[in-house]
Order: structure tokens, then C-alpha cells, then sequence
């Protein structure tokens, strides 16, 4: 018996205690590896609600924590052209009158924070509308007309856009993306025929910005479920107008047939990279496979609350682990509840799309984001659906695992923990690591909330609590045993691991 567990190997009695413990993997990883570059194309823009938020100081707030974790570069938002910005009026005599006071002040506020504008065009002044009734439902009821006059459209964008350069420069506004309109295959347009007319619209405007200055960059069509995008670039070469970006956008929770036109069984945790795959085959079929390609929209599931808990971080991790090298910038849709297209959240953790709940709590997602940031430009191929093995310059390992558990898991699909055992060649075998974790345990403020019996309106002491009360363990320091370790996942938690490479 002594000889037969001194030959037991490590490897093997930590997966026998794995088995114990619930579904198991083992990853094999190769610290020499070089890696292939690993630009975090998943932090670089974010969404946000309408323009006029970002003058809030909740919104701001919100924005410089969100850019404290991930360094982002771009936001993007709705709604820069809508008449609580007063960009677009008329005079007595129905001549033209702008004012861009609100305007700079929106951008002065972005760039005073170190982050520059995807500068959405939308939506379409009342005064300027063909009809001044077509109001979305939103809360703050943007009109999604055409322009009454196209001719009045082109003298609105080449001001909008001398303006900006006269303000800020031309090296400045080189350096922003100007998108044109916000889904125009569904309601958020409302031309006849819906395709023939934004791209009507799309022309004039990529021709207006162009006249203003060839380095402005412009792109699109910004549409919904991944849509158009074919026909956006066949048009545009027909017709030789200028893109320098494709843009467009899917959710998790788009329908298979809304984003592919099939009923295949696809779940929502791949339907995203799948409808990225996709368009980037659009592309490349149009000659275009080199150009910039923006997801501007896009997030987990809704169901049941979940961007709201732990599940976000597993499902961010498993979209960057497909998504890698067939898209530019992922614009996570948003970096906070000030949103309001339904209203004023009532409370917080409503099911909303941010980060930061109101008030500026933090959501476990806020923290995942935080963990993902850490990761490092290189990154180790390996066959896992629940690993990202990375390394930095300096030959650190940060490697990102986790439990991902469908939203719609249920008794005949339950959720399970899972044991990941590492083995990690080219490294010291007892090689000092960190651990941390977002779970259910570790920055998640939902079961504070609720021991603070869920106030409807949390006071700044609660939310300070709150925040304090979640933010990041401090890392857990481990060693390798002979070049492995074991970790323990339960559904829907992400945890960064890093090991020094002496």
C-alpha cells in the first residue's frame, strides 16, 4: 500500500479529489509559448444612455469608475441631434438656426475624462422631420423620421461637423468615429422603404462629413441583429460612398432567426461570436475582410435578471474567448443604469444593462470587468471552452477561468460545480500564485442589498457600504504542488489567476 501511494502522482489524486468535488477539466499550459497578440478589443467602447445624461454628474461618476477598471477609450449613445439638445431649431421665417452649446458641453465633459466619442447621429430634430409625430416609445420619445429636406440634412451635418473640427481639431476629431443612426432596420428608423432610405441618408451624410474633412471617419449601417451588412456593402461600392468602419449589433438574446435567418438550435452564449463570424464573412466576401469592424451594441442575456448578478462575468469571458481576432471593438451595451429609454429606474437591479446600478453600486459585472482588465496582451492558444491563458512582456501568466451556467438552467439542466485543475509547464513547480474570484461569495452586492432589507432609494452611506463591502478581495496567495493547482468553480463564477514565471 505505501509503494502504491508513493507512485500515486500528484496529478492524480488532485483529480480524484476534483471528482469529489463536482465536473472536472484539465488544462495543459505551456508558460514558454509565445502567444499571439491579445488586444482587449473588449473594453475599448462602451455604450450609454441618450446624450444628454452624460451632463449628470451620476453619469460622469459612473463613467470615470468604469474607466478607472478598463481604460476605455470610446462611448457611444443615442440621440446627440434630439431637441433637449437644442442643436436644431427654426426662426420665423423657417431659415435654419443651430446651437452647439450643449453639444461641447457633452464632449468637453467626455474628453475632460479621457474618453472620445463613436458619435451616433441621431436622432432627427422635430422641426427638421418629414413627420414630427414619428416618436419612438422610449421614455424621451426620439423622432426616427427622415429629414424633410435632404438638402437641410447636408447644411445640419457639414455645420454639426465644421463645428467640431473648429473646436476641438482636426487631430482631435481624426481620432473619433462618427456612426451613422441607430438601427435603422427596426423602429429606430422609419424611411420608406426602410433599407433604400437610410441608405439615402447614409450617403449624404458620409459625403457630408467627408467634404467637411477626408480624415473624419464615418461607418454603419449600425443595425440590429448583425442585418444588412451585405447589401450595406454592395451598395457603398456600387454607389462609391465612403465607409471606413462597418458597424452593427447583436445580443445574446437576439432571436437565431432575427440574426441568422434559420431555426437552428444555437444557444445564447454563442450566438454573438457566431453573428460576428458571420458578418466577417460578409466582409471579406465584399473585398472589405481588412476593414474595422465595431460591434456597438451588445450584451448577455436578460433573462431573469441576470446582468444584474454573477452570471455576466462567465458570460464576458466565454464571448472574449470566441470573439478573439474577428472583431475590432465590442461596445458592452452599458457602462450604467442612468439610462431612462423605459424611464427613471425605480430602484435598484431592475434587470438593467449597466455595470453600476443607480445610486453608483457596483455590480458584480463592474468587478468581472475589473478581473478581465488584468489580463495580458499575449494570449496562450489552448483547446478550453472555460479558459483564457494569457501573458505579459514580463512573462506573467494571467489566466481567466470560469463556470458558465445558462440563465435557463433547471432541473433537467442543472447548473454544477466544476474543479479546474491546471498544469503548468515552463515554470518553478512551486511557482507562486494569486487567486481572485467574483462568485456568489466574492463582489456581490446582492445579498447585502437584501440584508439591507432592498431599499428603494439607498442612501450614499449604503451605497458607500455596499461598494466597500464588495470590492475585490485582496489577491489569495498559493503555490503550485509539482506544477499544478486546482480550483474550485461553482456556477457563474470567474476567477483570475496569476502565476509568476520564477
Amino acid at each position: 500500500m505505501r509503494c502504491f501511494l508513493r507512485a500515486f502522482s500528484a496529478l492524480a489524486l488532485l483529480l480524484l479529489i476534483a471528482s469529489k468535488l463536482g465536473a472536472q477539466e484539465h488544462i495543459v499550459i505551456d508558460a514558454n509559448s509565445s502567444g499571439t497578440p491579445f488586444p482587449h478589443f473588449w473594453e475599448q467602447m462602451f455604450g450609454s444612455g441618450r446624450a444628454i445624461l452624460s451632463l449628470r454628474e451620476s453619469y460622469r461618476s459612473d463613467l470615470r469608475a468604469v474607466k478607472q477598471i478598463t481604460n476605455f477609450r470610446y462611448v457611444r449613445f443615442h440621440a446627440i441631434l434630439h431637441d433637449e439638445v437644442g442643436v436644431y431649431n427654426e426662426d420665423e421665417h423657417g431659415n435654419p438656426v443651430y446651437n452647439f452649446a450643449y453639444v461641447d458641453q457633452i464632449y468637453d465633459g467626455l474628453l475632460a475624462n479621457g474618453v472620445r466619442p463613436v458619435v451616433e447621429i441621431s436622432f432627427m430634430p422635430k422641426k427638421l422631420a418629414f413627420n414630427p409625430d414619428a416618436l419612438h416609445p422610449f421614455w424621451y420619445k426620439p423622432n426616427v423620421s427622415p429629414p424633410k429636406s435632404i438638402e437641410r440634412w447636408d447644411d445640419l451635418i457639414t455645420a454639426f461637423a465644421h463645428h467640431l473640427v473648429e473646436r476641438y481639431g482636426i487631430e482631435e476629431i481624426s481620432q473619433w468615429y462618427f456612426e451613422v443612426w441607430n438601427e435603422p432596420n427596426i423602429d429606430f428608423w422609419g424611411g420608406i422603404p426602410r433599407q433604400r432610405s437610410y441608405f439615402e441618408l447614409y450617403d449624404h451624410t458620409a459625403r457630408d462629413l467627408k467634404a467637411v474633412d477626408p480624415r473624419l471617419r464615418v461607418g454603419g449601417p449600425a443595425t440590429a441583429a448583425a442585418q444588412w451588412i451585405d447589401a450595406f456593402l454592395k451598395h457603398a461600392a456600387d454607389k462609391n460612398i465612403p465607409v471606413d468602419f462597418v458597424s452593427t449589433h447583436g445580443y445574446a438574446d437576439d432571436t437565431v432567426e432575427n440574426m441568422f435567418g434559420t431555426n437552428e438550435e444555437i444557444p445564447m452564449s454563442k450566438r454573438v461570436c457566431r453573428a460576428i463570424a458571420k458578418v466577417r464573412g460578409q466582409m471579406k466576401s465584399a473585398g472589405k475582410i481588412n476593414m474595422p469592424l465595431f460591434w456597438t451594441e451588445w450584451n448577455v442575456s436578460g433573462m431573469n435578471k441576470v446582468r444584474d448578478t454573477t452570471y455576466v462575468g462567465a458570460a464576458l469571458a466565454n464571448t472574449i474567448r470566441q470573439c478573439d481576432g474577428m472583431v475590432d471593438m465590442m461596445s458592452f451595451w452599458t457602462f450604467s443604469d442612468v439610462f431612462e429609454e423605459g424611464g427613471p429606474g425605480p430602484q435598484p437591479f431592475i434587470g438593467q444593462f449597466g455595470l453600476r446600478a443607480e445610486f453608483g453600486i457596483n455590480k458584480p459585472s463592474y468587478y468581472a470587468f475589473a478581473l478581465l482588465h488584468m489580463l495580458g496582451d499575449r494570449r496562450i492558444s489552448n483547446p478550453s471552452p472555460n479558459a483564457i491563458v494569457t501573458k505579459d512582456a514580463n512573462g506573467m501568466l494571467s489566466i481567466a477561468v470560469w463556470n458558465l451556467a445558462e440563465p435557463d438552467s433547471g432541473p433537467e439542466n442543472p447548473a454544477h460545480t466544476r474543479t479546474i485543475m491546471l498544469s503548468i509547464d515552463g515554470v518553478t513547480p512551486i511557482a507562486r500564485a494569486t487567486i481572485q474570484r467574483v462568485d456568489n461569495e466574492h463582489s456581490n452586492v446582492l445579498p447585502i442589498y437584501a440584508a439591507m432589507g432592498k431599499p428603494k432609494y439607498p442612501s450614499p452611506s449604503q451605497v458607500d457600504q455596499m461598494n466597500r463591502e464588495t470590492s475585490l478581495q485582496k489577491p489569495e496567495v498559493v503555490h503550485l504542488d509539482k506544477g499544478q493547482l486546482a480550483i474550485q468553480l461553482e456556477p457563474n463564477a470567474l476567477a483570475l489567476i496569476k502565476i509568476s514565471p520564477k
